[in-house]
């Protein structure tokens, strides 16, 4: 049995759209082992817009989402990640960049990473369902008008001239294929999913095998995206603790 004050630091980076209150669901998973729980969700229009343009707008957020963890003193305490769909992916790939490239971050010990309904490549009617998830009750005219919108910026960016704005904004899923980081990982998905593709994990998991990263993947068959625990509530939370358990020695 390990030493309970070595349970992590766990950091939640919610999908697109998620309020405070849903991600404060998956916080009680860790609080009731006594970790410290940080919470965050990247703005919608940064996940759907700004990074479609290419514009590296996540990176700020990332870095300072790190800095806070010295802010608090807590930045020698392991650290684990749980990210869900790829408004946390997004995110979770600028978190990597800086762990890996800058000095005052280096020295943060991240012992693994949930990966809750992702990563998944950009596809235009997961993408759009997403978005219109996203945008629930707002205005039908403005609701239409912002999908439209980001279908063309898809259309045009992501499939047209994919072949020069992958030299200078390489995609958060081939990122994450070829990343540095070796710590374990766990995916937790599912075929039921209408928003990312089960293959698209499948093939991460196959990728990150061959880097020889310890991973971990349950497939729930029919629950929806993002909504793993809610259907699968004692099975998601045991598979989330007996992980980090064995990610940090503790149990």
């Amino acid at each position: 049995m390990g030493n309970k004050n070595n349970w992590p630091v766990v950091i939640l980076l919610g999908w697109a759209g998620c309020r405070d209150k849903h991600l404060a669901k998956y916080s009680t998973i860790y609080h009731k082992k006594g970790c410290t729980v940080i919470r965050y969700t990247a703005p919608w229009e940064m996940v759907f817009f700004a990074e479609s343009f290419g514009i590296r707008s996540l990176r700020t957020p990332a870095r300072k989402l790190l800095e806070l963890l010295f802010d608090y003193k807590i930045e020698k305490k392991p650290l684990l990640f749980h990210v869900f769909s790829n408004g946390g992916v997004m995110l979770y790939r600028y978190i990597l960049e800086l762990i890996h490239t800058h000095g005052q971050f280096s020295s943060l010990r991240v012992v693994g990473t949930v990966f809750d309904s992702a990563p998944g490549r950009r596809n235009m009617t997961g993408s759009l369902r997403a978005l219109a998830a996203v945008l629930g009750s707002t205005h039908v005219l403005l609701k239409y008008c912002l999908l439209l919108v980001f279908a063309v910026l898809v259309v045009v960016l992501r499939i047209l001239l994919h072949p020069v704005t992958r030299f200078f904004h390489e995609t958060h899923y081939d990122a994450l294929l070829k990343g540095p980081s070796r710590w374990p990982e766990l995916y937790l998905y599912s075929k039921g999913d209408r928003i990312i593709l089960a293959s698209d994990i499948e093939h991460m998991i196959e990728a990150r095998r061959q880097h020889n990263v310890a991973v971990r993947a349950v497939d729930f068959s029919d629950s929806a995206h993002v909504s793993h625990l809610p259907a699968y509530p004692s099975y998601y939370m045991s598979l989330c603790t007996s992980f980090m358990s064995d990610c940090t020695g503790c149990s």
